[in-house]
């Protein structure tokens, strides 16, 4: 059973919230039910349930180098303007935090522009920009379509804009998109391949997704198209939540589901917003033998995979993104290119309690990414 999204979620898909905190997946249990009944014919060494536990192992290893190895080779300007326009949720203050530090290491003057996630605020922060004639505009987030006037006006004044997580593509004013559409495909096969791994491709799927972030569509889908071709005959159900729901009655809506449920075996959310609360709630309503994966984990659901509440997350690359983009500006700023950053890989990595690291916030998937960015700008 799907719910479709009411009013408030329509409203949504106009509102700017950062991808960067919006990514979630998965959750799983021990019930079946008669499409997960036939998934048990499944053999241990099927085909498919052998697929995802390599991909499993593979998205579990700890990358160990940034995606971009060719220097700058060139003396990097200092004194460069840099606005950065927030997005209203900590996660957007966090890839603006990493930004800046790496932005001081080249004597660069980064100048925050707050909103609250609203189109009104967003082109507010954006007019701002344009009158302040930076050298260069950040922002993660933000559909084009709500900033297009000013991204013109940046676009005819010779400005770069960077974007990151964002439902678009590169051109037409913006010369920078990482975690785009076809980057964060892989998050869904990441925690579809747990799912199948953690079941014995025995899983019973319930699927909850922002449809209000289209930005995770490639996720739903690609999660979808791998649970299919790994667990033939396994159980998925979606079920589509509005924004508000974050922070307020998201728990009750799990709970309310589960019980109606009671054979689903796996929860997956599309964002770790989602699951915040939700593992005490389950507690509370005497729900259990659930398991549960989130897609962009965050400090709350790594806590609760070190403490047995849920079993995994999609980690993102936010430390990574922001000293890539810096990457990106200098090689701008010394008349390069920027396509071997646009062109370039960032890491993800599957966290669950085997390979949880010692630091539960936002953690950097590259121990010493701070080192390699700084010898390719001929710092140390």
């Amino acid at each position: 059973m799907s719910s479709r999204p009411g009013r408030a979620v329509r409203r949504a898909l106009t509102a700017l919230v950062p991808v960067t905190a919006l990514f979630t997946l998965a959750a799983c249990g021990n019930d079946t039910t008669p499409a997960a009944d036939a998934a048990k014919a499944a053999a241990p060494d099927s085909p498919g349930l052998a697929a995802a536990r390599k991909a499993v192992q593979k998205y579990s290893a700890h990358p160990d180098k940034i995606p971009v190895t060719e220097p700058v080779g060139k003396k990097i300007p200092a004194g460069k303007k840099i606005d950065f326009i927030l997005c209203g949720v900590q996660s957007c203050q966090d890839l603006a935090d990493f930004f800046t530090e790496a932005a001081n290491q080249l004597d660069w003057k980064v100048k925050e522009l707050a909103t609250q996630g609203t189109p009104e605020s967003v082109q507010a922060a954006y007019d701002q920009a344009v009158r302040d004639k930076p050298d260069a505009v950040v922002a993660s987030g933000f559909p084009r379509a709500v900033y297009a006037k000013q991204l013109a006006q940046l676009k005819a004044a010779g400005i770069p804009v960077i974007q990151s997580n964002a439902d678009d593509v590169v051109g037409d004013g913006i010369s920078l998109l990482k975690n785009g559409p076809k980057d964060v495909a892989v998050q869904g096969e990441m925690l579809a391949s747990w799912v199948v791994a953690d079941s014995g491709a025995k899983a019973d799927t319930v699927y909850f997704d922002l449809p209000a972030y289209t930005i995770l569509k490639p996720v739903k889908d690609t999660f979808a198209a791998k649970y299919k071709e790994w667990c033939a005959g396994c159980a998925l159900d979606t079920v589509d939540v509005p924004i508000t729901s974050i922070g307020k009655d998201m728990p009750d809506r799990v709970v309310s589901y589960l019980r109606s449920h009671p054979k689903v075996t796996h929860v997956v959310f599309s964002l770790g917003l989602l699951n915040v609360g939700v593992p005490a709630a389950l507690k509370t309503a005497g729900v259990t033998g659930k398991h549960i994966a989130v897609n962009v984990g965050d400090g709350q659901n790594y806590q609760y995979i070190q403490s047995g509440l849920s079993d995994a997350a999609m980690a993102l690359n936010s430390h990574e993104t922001a000293w890539l983009q810096v990457d990106a500006l200098a090689r701008h700023f010394t008349g390069q290119s920027m396509d071997v950053d646009q062109k370039a890989v960032l890491p993800n990595m599957l966290i669950t309690k085997d390979n949880l690291p010692k630091v539960l916030g936002d953690f950097p998937l590259v121990e010493n990414y701070q080192a390699q960015f700084e010898a390719l700008w001929g710092l140390n």
